[in-house]
């Protein structure tokens, strides 16, 4: 059901982010980048982001590093490789960004293959959540960073009702205008919903065996940065 969803919005889904957001998930995403401070040297650093998509923060994570950084994108849908493809189709990007088809619960890398693990508003889409987290610490390598950006708990007195009432009548609303399909941004509401809140997502974590488990909230706890490692 999550495929078919991604299916129908591929070709709308980062107009549909600007619109949605107002231009917040840049911001946000560039956040996620900064804290992840590739370096700038010609070192080797590979990335794995999951639920890459069309590849918003692997561009990111790919600009900001160095000579060394290459971004292995991995997600689940065609339709959403196929986007992420055309966009770093570019010579400037030729090289340090590939592509691979892939589950979160079960990733088709060896052991250990990563310096750095991202994932951007696609963990609250996984089946097994806590399977996906253990396949995040399976291919870190010791030392390696998980990094994961997610819809959150809002933690401010009156902007949670009002933002509760954008979400369910204004995100479908928009959806169906420029997509022609409100469903799947229904359902995108709802897992919204659903997702555990900062502390218990933070849990959770630390229940995959990751150390130094951190997280950040932004504009209100709308969106939250959860920052981990494999030592």
């Amino acid at each position: 059901m999550v495929n078919e969803v991604f299916h129908k919005v591929a070709n709308r889904y980062d107009l549909m982010n600007d619109v949605m957001s107002a231009g917040l998930h840049r911001l946000w995403k560039d956040a996620l980048v900064d804290w992840l401070a590739p370096p700038k040297s010609d070192r080797a650093f590979a990335v794995l982001d999951v639920a890459g998509g069309t590849g918003d923060v692997a561009l990111r994570i790919a600009t900001a590093g160095g000579p060394g950084t290459r971004v292995m994108i991995c997600d689940i849908n065609p339709s959403m490789i196929a986007e992420g493809r055309a966009r770093a189709g570019g010579r400037a990007f030729a090289g340090c960004i590939t592509h691979a088809a892939g589950n979160a619960e079960n990733l088709p890398f060896p052991d250990r293959s990563f310096d750095a693990y991202t994932i951007a508003f696609g963990i609250r889409n996984v089946t097994n959540m806590d399977r996906a987290l253990s396949e995040a610490y399976r291919v870190l390598r010791p030392g390696g960073r998980f990094l994961c950006l997610e819809f959150s708990s809002v933690d401010v007195p009156g902007l949670d009702t009002l933002y509760e009432a954008y979400s369910n009548a204004a995100i479908p609303a928009l959806g169906k205008a420029i997509t022609g399909d409100g469903a799947p941004y229904r359902y995108l509401v709802e897992s919204i919903a659903k997702f555990p809140n900062q502390q218990t997502f933070a849990r959770m974590i630390s229940d995959a065996r990751f150390s130094r488990v951190k997280f950040r909230n932004m504009n209100g706890g709308i969106v939250a940065m959860h920052s981990a490692w494999r030592l």
